[in-house]
């Protein structure tokens, strides 16, 4: 470790932190139909979209509503991205000719974009045409973002309203955060992008001689435009198969610190929006510092397992480090934290490979997905999931002080737990269910590409990520085939959808509530106190169920390797 890695990771606290507020109150104002300073070019589109749709933004809908407008809206867009990938052969803007995608890697791939999960078991620029990449995935990738925006939006006038059903409208929310909050910054990331070189065009690939004389085909697009909203709707998707590792995704250290700074932003801001929409942005600030802990902890450990070569990689001499599946342009540190945010937020894009991490650096990002992603997450999903622990934490609070839970005067009752550990329990279920599945079955050991407990991560990671709505691969597992895509895309749906269907239910039991006047015996919740309580809970959780699993992969590869034991590659 270096102090120059040190102030690298500093920095980009510092900055994510810097913009929590002015976001904060933009989206505040976007969410409560406020004027905002884009509002005289943004509010005529809006009003025409709405008009073109057939949508009263003044109608409001139930949590049930909401939740069925959302699923209909997802449905539509799945059933229009698997045709685009199916008839992708015989469809314009395909100067690469790529043929049709096929039919278990398109259910997969459209599963995964619309789930805002973007794993993908293809390489994007040998698979995929311009037109699937434009029309297709980065269209999924707004809406997907903006529907987990929206989601979270339900939720906190679930906790701001009292006495009444409704929670918004799912049409209003989601247009507002796509036409106010992702596409104006987009334009403009974009923009920067392709001033670092990234490339943004609809003409054909490019042949090149090498110097040696080769014959080399060089692979271009549209991407830039597909990167930035990648990057911050934490989506993730890469246009080339090597994601952010590629220098035509990321050709600068700038460019990889902007990239992110984006994955973070919104999902931090988001805590502010919750603060100020409930009348104490304490509130807020509170849940930023419970994920920022874990953050900050996650960093440290990441850095410091790919900083000191440890085990074989010692008894190789390698005391520099672990550079083994990282670019040398970022490094040990900008790896290790691009790492620790795109598992902490739902991005799952990569600058380096996870899978030539040492067994401690690849466990930090396996465990981040394991909690739920809820250290920031992903846009909207980082907040409704760390809002769903936070009812846990002042249940238990309830139950050792002999009093009804409550939080922001609102009393937290069976219905609210119950649907709470619906969204937590339905993760572990599809991540260890999967996994064991995988790993009894000749279809599931014939994916991965290392034997022993690095095997067994590989497979676990995969599941994870998936359901978790993460993306990112460990990599060494070769999951386009029927059994893996099949399974993964379910894991994508039960992860997403059957998390936001009780966060929305939650939301509509706590708006139908009155408020409660704060006591002395009320639970302050902006606190230190509430904070610890909250960081326990997550971990209590996270470590009692996932604990037995990473004991079996990258916590005993960990000991095996400072043994001096290898494992050799095959399934």
């Amino acid at each position: 470790m270096t102090t120059n890695g040190w102030i690298q990771i500093a920095l980009y606290c510092a900055v994510v932190l810097a913009l929590v507020k002015p976001l904060g109150a933009y989206m505040t104002r976007v969410f409560n139909g406020e004027r905002t300073f884009l509002s005289p070019v943004l509010a005529p589109i809006e009003r025409g979209l709405y008009r073109v749709a057939g949508i009263d933004a003044r109608q409001e809908q139930t949590w049930l509503g909401y939740a069925g407008g959302m699923i209909v809206f997802n449905l539509l867009g799945f059933v229009l991205l698997y045709a685009i990938l199916r008839l992708q052969a015989v469809l314009p803007y395909n100067p690469a000719e790529q043929s049709a995608v096929a039919p278990d890697l398109a259910f997969n791939t459209s599963t995964s974009f619309v789930t805002n999960t973007n794993w993908q078991s293809y390489g994007g620029e040998t698979t995929l045409s311009y037109l699937s990449q434009m029309l297709g995935l980065t269209h999924q990738n707004f809406v997907s973002a903006a529907s987990g925006i929206a989601v979270a939006v339900a939720l906190i006038r679930g906790f701001a309203r009292a006495s009444t059903k409704t929670l918004g409208s799912f049409w209003v929310d989601m247009t507002r955060a796509t036409l106010y909050v992702l596409l104006p910054i987009c334009i403009v990331f974009t923009l920067f992008l392709v001033s670092q070189g990234m490339p943004q065009t609809l003409g054909g690939y490019v042949d090149a001689t090498t110097l040696e004389g080769a014959k080399q085909t060089i692979a271009v697009g549209p991407v830039a435009s597909q990167v930035a909203i990648k990057m911050l709707g934490t989506n993730g998707g890469g246009f080339f198969n090597a994601n952010a590792a590629h220098p035509f995704e990321n050709p600068t250290a700038l460019s990889n610190y902007l990239q992110m700074i984006s994955i973070f932003v919104i999902g931090a801001a988001l805590t502010n929006v919750f603060g100020r929409m409930v009348g104490d942005e304490r509130q807020g600030w509170a849940i930023l510092a419970a994920m920022g802990l874990l953050f900050v902890a996650g960093v440290a450990v990441t850095y410091w397992a790919e900083a000191n070569a440890t085990g074989v990689l010692s008894q190789l001499g390698l005391t520099g480090g672990n550079m083994e599946g990282k670019e040398t342009r970022f490094g040990i540190a900008a790896s290790a934290l691009f790492a620790v945010i795109t598992t902490a937020a739902s991005c799952g894009a990569v600058n380096a490979m996870h899978d030539s991490f040492t067994a401690l650096g690849g466990l930090i990002p396996l465990i981040n997905m394991q909690l739920g992603e809820v250290i920031i997450g992903g846009v909207g999903a980082g907040l409704y999931g760390m809002l769903i622990f936070v009812i846990v934490a002042i249940f238990v609070a309830g139950l050792m002080v002999g009093r009804t839970p409550e939080y922001l005067g609102k009393k937290i009752e069976a219905k609210e737990v119950k649907m709470a550990m619906l969204g937590i329990l339905c993760l572990p279920l599809m991540m260890l269910g999967f996994t064991a599945l995988a790993t009894v079955v000749s279809a599931g050991l014939a994916g991965p590409a290392n034997a022993g407990p690095h095997g067994f991560s590989e497979i676990l990671y995969a599941y994870t990520s998936a359901a978790a709505n993460n993306g990112s691969a460990f990599g060494g597992l070769t999951a386009n085939t029927l059994f893996y895509n099949s399974t993964l895309a379910i894991g994508m749906l039960v992860g997403r959808f059957f998390v936001k269907i009780p966060v929305l239910a939650i939301a509509g039991s706590l708006a139908a509530k009155k408020t409660v006047p704060a006591s002395a015996g009320t639970f302050p919740t902006h606190g230190g106190l509430f904070i610890g309580l909250l960081v326990g809970v997550v971990l209590i959780m996270g470590g009692l169920t996932f604990f037995p699993s990473l004991a079996l992969g990258p916590i005993v590869e960990h000991f095996a390797a400072v043994a001096g034991q290898t494992f050799a590659t095959g399934g």
